[in-house]
């Protein structure tokens, strides 16, 4: 539960705030992206640098939004005025345009997984998962799919952080885990899943080598992605933590249960891919549906499993879409004065009208997904750390009030000398090799 201070509500308990930001890191990002970039990108390898980058890019990088969120107290573009940076307002700005249009496609990915967790009842998408998806993943149904996910989201935040988000999370993480749980167990039990087992946690070293430019800047995005960073998510929940919490601990804890679903999830999918003969990563953002849904049409049990495996999916989709759109009301909240409900549906039919594109056309939806994984949630990283390395105060009093109330030792300075030196170097180096790809991609580098 949340409990008002002053004019803004708090985290009563650390498993609410924990749960909640758990909530937004699971979701689409670890079951649904993730399988088809680990498909694309070498499977064990690309593991192997994601790993790395939750925990020596991640874990600091969450500790910087929650040192500006819960100083701050405000939403991303309000904090850095708060804070006497008014001039640095613009990341935030940076923020909600990057979760504008990642909400933009991530309901109409959503709006699927609900079309499917129906489809698994009737077993509509077993006979032909392609022309099932190809109908499925464009057109007039997916846009009222699209709306039917959003107006889900737009409930629970116009409820509130005390009786919407906090109340919802509780109840939907621990259900995901669970479920998760039985199909991991089934998974086992199916011919070829030591076959998905080894692909998937054997990292080949080869491929990481000759494929190491591409692979790095996918690896980093989709650790941004999957943690909710470069989007304004941690620093707008870590405004509502009171200022006895330890934030170098419950950052831990966070990327930690999230890396854990996202493992999970990938002890669920490549066996149940492996079992069919099928090639992780040939079906692009359609993998989950077409490759995943193909193999569990072939399997025993399969209209249960499709259930509960879609209904896991559209769990998390929900509660990190619930996070990106608290961001987006939580500005017009702070910023302007409005008041939530009447943020909250605006929000919601704004971010309605600029996913049709991506309803409409799955190309575009692409291009929007690849553009804010590949190069707006690194370049907001990029800029935070910045302002947090290089502009925010330096004092070891001004450090700890944002680590911790009364934190001892030397914590905060080595953590600012990694954040300003080690961090902000590979993310630089992300950058770089993002816009070296695009070069080649578009035939201007050879």
């Amino acid at each position: 539960m949340v409990e008002s201070s002053g004019s803004r509500e708090q985290w009563a308990t650390r498993l609410g705030f924990i749960l909640a930001a758990v909530g937004s890191a699971v979701g689409l990002g670890n079951i649904w992206r993730f399988p088809f970039q680990i498909g694309q990108e070498g499977g064990g390898a690309f593991l192997l640098i994601y790993l790395l980058f939750v925990v020596l890019i991640g874990i600091p990088v969450i500790l910087v939004e929650f040192v500006i969120g819960r100083r701050a107290k405000q939403s991303p573009v309000k904090a850095f005025t708060e804070l006497g940076y008014g001039s640095w307002r613009y990341i935030g700005g940076l923020f909600v345009l990057t979760g504008l249009m990642i909400m933009s496609f991530y309901s109409v990915a959503a709006g699927w997984v609900l079309r499917y967790t129906g489809g698994s009842v009737t077993g509509a998408y077993f006979e032909n998962p392609e022309a099932y998806f190809a109908a499925v993943s464009e057109g007039t149904m997916t846009i009222a799919l699209h709306g039917l996910f959003i107006a889900l989201t737009a409930v629970i935040v116009a409820a509130g952080v005390k009786r919407g988000i906090e109340l919802a999370v509780k109840a939907m993480i621990p259900a995901l885990v669970v479920v998760m749980l039985v199909l991991i167990g089934y998974a086992a039990t199916l011919d070829g899943a030591m076959a998905g087992y080894s692909w998937f946690l054997s990292p080949d070293l080869d491929v990481l080598a000759e494929n190491w430019t591409t692979i790095l800047p996918a690896a980093a995005g989709q650790a941004f992605f999957t943690l909710s960073l470069g989007m304004g998510v941690m620093i707008t929940y870590a405004s509502y933590i009171g200022e006895d919490r330890n934030l170098a601990e419950d950052s831990g804890w966070i990327a930690g249960l999230d890396t854990l679903v996202a493992v999970m999830a990938g002890l669920i999918i490549f066996p149940v891919l492996f079992a069919i003969g099928a090639t992780p990563g040939d079906g692009g953002p359609g993998e989950l549906f077409i490759g995943v849904g193909g193999a569990i049409a072939e399997i025993p049990g399969s209209h249960i499993v499709g259930v509960l495996f879609f209904g896991v999916v559209a769990i998390g989709a929900l509660s990190s879409a619930i996070s990106i759109l608290e961001v987006l009301v939580s500005y017009l909240i702070d910023s302007y004065g409005v008041e939530r409900k009447k943020a909250t549906y605006g929000m919601a039919g704004l971010i309605f009208l600029l996913g049709v594109p991506s309803a409409m056309d799955l190309e575009t939806l692409d291009l929007i997904d690849g553009i804010t994984g590949g190069f707006m949630l690194p370049l907001g990283v990029f800029l935070l750390v910045i302002f947090v390395g290089w502009v925010f105060p330096h004092s070891d009093d001004e450090l700890s009030k944002g680590l911790k109330s009364g934190a001892e030792g030397r914590l905060p300075q080595l953590w600012l000398w990694y954040v300003r030196t080690v961090v902000l170097f590979v993310v630089a180096i992300v950058l770089v090799f993002y816009a070296y790809n695009q070069l080649v991609e578009f035939g201007v580098i050879a």
